[in-house]
């Protein structure tokens, strides 16, 4: 079956204990992706799902039933999103770099139980999830983290660890490489060391990332097979890069692999 056919979702299921045909990814708008396995798995990443472009982030949010894996990028407050909240309600086991999920423990109210060990990672490691149904690969990005962290008289900002990327390779389905919030660097080409990358999710915004021209020039490197994602874009008025102008970059590049701009809250299925 040619698994990298795309088709619009046109129904929201519930895949609590579901074994599915085929791959779903959401995008929520900003950085924050679901991806829902073959397997029946429930993936977020960077999940702030009620930001101001995402008209069914309500919805979506109140929607999540099940999650198995919250994958945290890096600490600014367009990527946490509601992941404590998400946790709290799921059960779901945060995956990130060990002084991010302290930091979430300590100073956010995260389930202590739902993080350690067996699901942080740093720079260049690989860690195995859901029974091997998932691998993780963590990825350099060139950015900054902290967190934002409430106080009575005010707002503390707290140190939130190494920012990365990710490689997710699923067991039967695709593989996604997630930039995180990165400027283009050489050492994209070693990404696929993790294995070849089918889908590209990459920043194109501009201004706190890399714009279109140089995310078309990461694409060039990393080489996904299948499809580009663009995302953290049209946010805010100082992320200027658009889906357009990307789309003008990678034809400039010379890049063949399809690009496909989602709408906040709109689903695609890898068959």
């Amino acid at each position: 079956m040619n698994w990298c056919k795309t088709l619009l979702a046109t129904a929201a299921l519930s895949f609590s204990g579901l074994t599915l045909a085929a791959t779903e990814l959401t995008f929520y708008g900003q950085s924050g992706y679901k991806i829902v396995t073959e397997q029946g798995h429930v993936i977020l990443i960077d999940p702030w799902i009620k930001n101001p472009k995402n008209s069914k982030g309500e919805a979506q949010l109140k929607a999540l039933e099940k999650v198995d894996l919250i994958l945290l990028t890096h600490g600014h407050f367009d990527h946490l999103g509601e992941t404590v909240q998400i946790a709290e309600k799921t059960g779901a086991r945060l995956v990130t770099n060990y002084d991010l999920g302290n930091v979430l423990v300590e100073k956010l109210g995260f389930p202590k139980a739902q993080f350690g060990f067996s699901s942080t990672g740093n720079l260049g490691g690989q860690i195995s999830l859901l029974n091997g149904d998932v691998k993780v690969g963590f990825t350099p990005a060139l950015h900054s983290s902290s967190v934002g962290v409430p106080m009575t008289d005010g707002t503390e900002t707290t140190y939130g660890g190494t920012q990365t990327g990710f490689h997710i390779q699923l067991k039967n389905g695709p593989s996604f490489y997630h930039t995180g919030d990165t400027d283009a660097f050489s050492d994209m080409k070693l990404v696929n060391l993790f294995g070849p990358v089918d889908v590209m999710l990459t920043a194109i915004g501009d201004t706190f990332t890399m714009g279109p021209k140089r995310a078309a020039y990461a694409v060039k490197m990393v080489e996904p097979r299948k499809m580009v994602i663009p995302n953290h874009y049209g946010t805010f008025e100082l992320l200027s890069g658009t889906p357009d102008a990307f789309a003008e970059a990678l034809k400039a590049q010379g890049i063949k692999t399809p690009m496909k701009a989602l709408q906040p809250g709109e689903t695609i299925t890898f068959e």
